[in-house]
């Protein structure tokens, strides 16, 4: 399978412009499809996301609309994002949505400060390629509770975990890190 594209959804609190998701434009060698969820579009300033259901229908509708404009199959495709966009994104597939891999940038396992709320249901469903972006200090998980929960996951897990100081849910100027590594993977999916 050829990876032809990558759609791309974002968190509960961003939107399509993620400097992350620019930085990917900009970086990969396939076309980048920044998607911004319909609660995002619908008037300026900032608003609750719509609940995982509705989340999901726009995953599925987002993706059919990307593979039928770029001229390929949903299946030619990754799709992922950061935070609740890479969730979504990761139900969806789980599913049913036929899709080439999956990228999870800054993956929710679990609300801050809630472990016992796991966010991992549907993890054995998810038979895709999967590239997951973390930081170390996330507090939406740790490596080690990840660790647990990853081998759960059917599909090939691929895992960069970042270090240091600027390790936490928002990998702000990390872009020189994982712009290569999701490069490479993409370019893995093809051989």
């Amino acid at each position: 399978m050829a990876a032809e594209g990558l759609v791309l959804f974002h968190g509960a609190g961003g939107d399509r412009n993620h400097p992350l998701f620019i930085a990917l434009e900009h970086g990969l060698s396939v076309p980048v499809e920044r998607i911004d969820f319909p609660y995002r579009r619908k008037a300026p300033g900032r608003r609750p996301p719509d609940r995982m259901p509705k989340l999901i229908e726009a995953v599925n509708l987002a993706t059919a609309e990307t593979a039928e404009l770029w001229g390929v199959e949903t299946s030619d495709l990754v799709i992922g994002g950061r935070s609740m966009g890479g969730r979504a994104g990761s139900l969806a597939v789980a599913e049913g949505l036929s899709v080439g891999g999956l990228l999870l940038l800054s993956y929710p396992l679990h609300p801050p400060g809630k472990p016992d709320r796991l966010r991992t249901e549907h993890f054995a469903a998810l038979d895709v390629p999967i590239l997951l972006v973390q930081g170390d200090r996330d507090p939406f998980g740790k490596p080690s509770e990840f660790a647990e929960h990853l081998e759960t996951i059917p599909g090939a897990v691929n895992q960069l975990w970042l270090t240091g100081p600027r390790s936490g849910h928002d990998p702000k100027g990390r872009h020189d890190e994982i712009v290569p590594a999701v490069r490479e993977w993409m370019a893995s999916l093809s051989a």
